[in-house]
């Protein structure tokens, strides 16, 4: 990768557009970035970070930090455009960050989204080439072509000469840490987090497999009777009579053993259980033997005790029996004689219908003579009968009336039907006339409606426009309001956790301290007598040092650094909660503007008021249209039923002139049939009514003298039929006479009397009541006092041969689960004990791992033993031959894991040391050889790109003369590999030194950019 030019506009310090030509500046190979404190040397640096990745580097991209310039004017964007070569292409990335702009048509400020725009050179036609506007794609594009990420970028180009000098004296996990940022060792963490994730889920099987059989186990107890083993929640089962059940193992789940001394106990308690159930089906067998006789003996002596109350209970019958005896004689002689008069009843029927009938005719007869004119009560059957006749054939002339009459009526219907009409008529016409008259205004009024609502669709369309950006800018008022308190409460909490990160790092450090003061009894507590001392070697240990009352264990001092750790993640999670809320804050007021909640507010509603008024009004349009349509339509409908109406008054004129002349025939006529009365029917019904009293009248003559007649034969029949009965009078035979239902109550009292008889007679006939009668009293009670107590007793043995019968199947059941549990429980421990091996020795807490290195550092490892390679030949350069960086795997005491160390070497000596033990100038060339020997390593990693153009940031004050000669010397050779170097520093010396130079002038109104070479102008 080469840098060519640089283009940073309102970015920073620097208030307009500067430009660095990056190809004269690389020329030289060495060049000098410097100016004062402030200046924005670092925002070079920052800039080409920003341009190729849209991010400045991580330790300055702090939260709510602004990339705008300050001194910018309102009108002027940021803006930073880098022109480079990678992978062989030569391309220009522009960016501008998301920032404020005037609004273009009012005032405020709105906020302008970020911009990207990627452009490749064609070196055929000497152009540029458009390649993207997708912030995604020229992400991907250039992070393909340069292979590393952001980190990487800025650990290898933009080489922080601080962060080196940490790193030579960190310790083994923050050197983790850097290196597995660089080098991308996430997917052997996730080896070792996907194993410790297998070996917590292989051991929570193991563990619920041992909970599951522990369950069996006690509920195997419980069934048992064993007492001593029932648990808070569980009940336990009644014992195994007076068989001892063996106490539940001892054992806990986990233990060597568990699982087979559960089988073994289980087997024994089921042989008890076996045994205890043959015994209680014997005592089963023996119950039932005496409930049996017991329940024989209670059937005979309820036998006996039914046969001796039989005998009683029909004696106590046959008595009763004796005393409705003349009762019974009397109730027979009164059937007997019901038999005889029922003979006479036919006779008794007919004359009393005779009667019946007479007595009938009689009061018609006296009814009819009442409904007949003076002077025809008397007369007879003929003379009625003929009179009839005269009025029937005067009723029979009224026919020709009637019809004369009906065909007045429906003239008259008829008529008056045309009034209706008429009436009708005038008023559609009257109707027509009345709408007609205002059809021009109306249609005026439907013509301008239908404009309105046009017009109100257009202003509903401006207002649509108006109301959705109010409405976003509510919301954003809202959401900014909402953030402001929210990233207050947010600062607070941020200010809390790093007060909580502070007061728990000296809480660490001051254990740290008082364990280290006390190291000499911990290492005195592990000393054995006869074994040598791991410090000086003796084998005697005449006084060992003793702890002190404020000694720290190595436990206590984990605890506090996990805390410390713990502290500062989540002082980490504050600062980034506390970015996050900023920067939504700061885009919810970029987009709400000044405005208040309250009058963004009121603007929506006004909005959205005059928009429904306007929607409402737009949406008649249709109805408009159509209620036009229809007032046109019935126009004409009108001017048609006014034609039609005009057409019918004439034709109706004629029709009721011929009706009147019909009419007035009729009506003479009618006078004439009518007679006195009002109509030809109310004469008819005259007419009618007495045809009808007269032959009322003489039908009812007629049957007073037909029913006197049988009256006086049925008086014959009957006496002749009581005198052959044998009754003196037919009275008599009438009061001897029953009806149904007093012969069948007779009937059934003698019947039941017969029947009674007899059943009492065969009872005192039967042989065993008679024999039971002669026996003592029957004894229930002692009989029944016996079987119940042997049924309690076959209820008891039944219970306890069920209980034994079931706890024994129970057991079996049981002992077959915790066998199926111990078999599927042991594929599952040998599963884990082989995970948890491979957690172990991947997270290096196995013993097996005699380092106690993790799989990630592991692999860490082998990256830095190929940087402390690479280091060691430009150190070995400016130190003249002395020095050179070693990677150390040894353990560094304690609990401490191995792996990461880093020791120099110094040929002086010969001895190595550590890498904190150099001094400060040394630490600087140390760091530098370090970022150079890194830079080269990730760059391999990274698939090889070259690196043409590295950074270097400040530490060069440090150094003495000949020391920064060697180093300067150094850097130089890195021409030899076509590179080219920029120092960022403000050492006066090194522009002395170095004749190529970019200056960074900062005065009040922003920075400015020099550019030149050491002596020109």
């Amino acid at each position: 990768m080469r840098l060519h030019r640089l283009t940073i506009t309102a970015f920073g310090p620097f208030a307009a557009t500067e430009e660095v030509d990056f190809d004269a500046l690389c020329a030289a190979g060495l060049f000098l970035l410097h100016g004062p404190t402030g200046a924005g040397k670092t925002s070079v640096l920052d800039a080409v970070c920003y341009a190729l990745y849209g991010a400045v580097p991580g330790a300055r991209q702090s939260p709510g930090a602004t990339l705008r310039s300050d001194h910018a004017p309102v009108g002027t964007p940021t803006e930073i455009g880098l022109d480079l070569t990678v992978g062989g292409r030569r391309l220009e990335i522009v960016r501008r960050p998301a920032q404020l702009r005037p609004k273009k048509r009012t005032k405020g400020f709105t906020t302008e989204k970020a911009q990207t725009w990627l452009r490749e050179y064609d070196a055929e036609s000497g152009t540029w080439r458009a390649l993207s506007r997708s912030h995604q794609e020229i992400g991907e594009e250039i992070g393909q072509l340069l292979g590393m990420s952001r980190d990487q970028f800025c650990q290898v180009v933009l080489l922080p000469q601080g962060d080196f000098a940490r790193f030579l004296r960190a310790d083994a996990e923050a050197r983790g840490k850097l290196l597995g940022k660089l080098f991308d060792t996430r997917r052997f963490a996730a080896v070792e987090e996907r194993l410790a994730e297998l070996r917590r889920a292989a051991e929570h099987r193991v563990r619920a497999g041992d909970d599951r059989l522990l369950a069996v186990a006690q509920r195997l107890a419980q069934e048992a009777g064993d007492r001593t083993a029932s648990s808070p929640g569980n009940r336990t089962a009644p014992p195994l009579g007076d068989l001892t059940s063996p106490p539940l193992p001892e054992l806990r789940p986990g233990d060597a053993g568990f699982a087979g001394a559960v089988l073994e106990w289980a087997a024994v308690i089921r042989t008890g259980a076996h045994e205890w159930s043959d015994i209680t089906e014997s005592a089963l067998t023996a119950a039932e033997s005496r409930a049996s006789a017991a329940r024989q003996a209670l059937d005979a002596e309820r036998e006996l005790a039914a046969l001796q109350q039989r005998f009683a209970d029909t004696r106590r019958r046959a008595e009763a029996l004796e005393e409705q005896r003349s009762e019974h004689e009397r109730a027979r002689a009164g059937l007997e004689r019901s038999h005889k008069a029922e003979l006479v009843a036919p006779a008794l029927s007919l004359r009393a219908e005779a009667e019946q009938a007479h007595r009938s005719a009689t009061t018609e007869y006296a009814r009819t003579r009442t409904l007949l004119p003076t002077g025809l009560t008397d007369a007879g059957a003929e003379q009625l009968a003929a009179l009839e006749g005269n009025l029937r054939q005067e009723l029979g002339a009224l026919d020709a009336a009637r019809r004369a009459e009906h065909r007045d009526t429906e003239i008259t219907a008829e008529r008056a039907d045309l009034d209706r009409q008429a009436r009708a008529d005038d008023e559609v016409l009257q109707e027509a006339a009345d709408w007609l008259a205002g059809w021009e205004s109306r249609r005026g009024a439907l013509q301008d409606r239908i404009e309105a609502a046009q017009e109100a669709a257009t202003r509903a369309e401006q207002l649509a426009g108006q109301l959705d950006p109010a409405r976003r800018r509510l919301d954003a008022a809202r959401s900014r309001d909402t953030l402001e308190a929210a990233a207050s409460e947010a600062g607070r909490h941020l200010n809390s956790a790093r007060e909580h990160a502070n007061t728990a790092h000296e809480h660490w450090l001051d254990l740290r301290g008082r364990r280290l003061a006390g190291m000499a009894a911990e290492l005195a507590a592990r000393l054995v007598d006869g074994e040598p001392c791991a410090v000086c070697g003796s084998a005697a240990h005449p006084g060992p040092a003793l702890a002190t009352d404020g000694h720290v264990d190595p436990a206590v001092e984990d605890t506090a650094l996990e805390a410390y750790r713990n502290a500062v993640e989540a002082r980490g999670r504050a600062e980034r909660e506390h970015a996050a809320i900023r920067e939504r804050h700061a885009a919810a007021r970029a987009a709400a503007g000044e405005s208040s909640v309250a009058e963004l507010a009121a603007l929506t509603e006004r909005l959205d008021r005059e928009h429904t008024e306007a929607r409402r009004v737009a949406a008649g349009t249709h109805a408009a249209r159509e209620a036009l349509g229809r007032a046109e339509r019935e126009y004409e409908d009108r001017l048609t039923a006014q034609r039609e109406a005009e057409r019918r008054v004439a034709a109706r004129t004629s029709r009721r002139d011929a009706l009147e002349r019909e009419q007035s025939a009729l009506q003479a006529e009618l006078s004439r049939a009518r007679g006195g009365a009002s109509s030809v029917a109310e004469r008819a019904a005259q007419l009618a009514d007495r045809a009808g009293r007269l032959a009322e009248a003489a039908e009812a003559v007629r049957a007073v003298d037909t029913t006197a007649l049988r009256l006086k034969e049925a008086d014959g029949r009957l006496a002749s039929a009581a005198f052959r009965a044998g009754f003196d009078t037919p009275e008599a035979a009438a009061d001897a006479l029953l009806t149904d239902t007093g012969r069948r109550v007779l009937q059934h009292r003698l019947d039941d009397w017969r029947a009674e008889a007899a059943a009492v007679a065969d009872r005192l006939a039967e042989p065993q009541a008679r024999a039971a009668a002669d026996h003592p009293p029957a004894r229930t009670e002692d009989a029944e006092a016996a079987h119940d107590a042997a049924e309690r007793a076959l209820r008891d043995a039944s219970s306890a041969a069920t209980t034994a019968r079931s706890r024994r199947t129970e057991l079996a059941r049981l002992s077959r689960l915790a066998e199926a549990e111990v078999r599927a429980l042991g594929p599952v421990r040998e599963e884990y004990d082989r995970v948890a091996r491979l957690a172990g020795l991947t997270a290096g807490t196995s013993t097996d791992n005699e380092r106690r290195m993790r799989l990630e550092s592991y692999v860490l490892a082998a990256r830095l033993e190929q940087v402390a390679a690479a280091a060691t030949v430009r150190l070995q350069r400016m130190s003249s031959g002395r020095y050179a960086l070693v990677h150390s795997d040894a353990r560094t005491g304690g609990q401490r894991r191995s792996g990461l160390g880093l020791q120099v070497i110094d040929a002086w000596t010969g001895s190595a040391r550590d890498t904190s033990t150099l001094s400060g100038g040394e630490t600087f060339f140390a760091s530098l050889a370090l970022a150079l020997g890194l830079a080269d390593v990730v760059t391999d990693e990274a698939g090889g790109v070259r690196l043409d153009t590295l950074f270097i940031d400040e530490g060069f004050g440090s150094l003495d003369d000949q020391t920064l000669d060697e180093v300067l010397d150094v850097l130089d050779s890195l021409r030899e590999r076509d590179r080219s170097v920029g120092i960022v520093s403000h050492v006066a010396d090194l522009r002395r030194r170095i004749p190529t130079q970019l200056e960074i002038v900062k005065d009040r109104h922003g920075s400015a950019i020099r550019q030149g070479t050491q002596g020109s102008p």
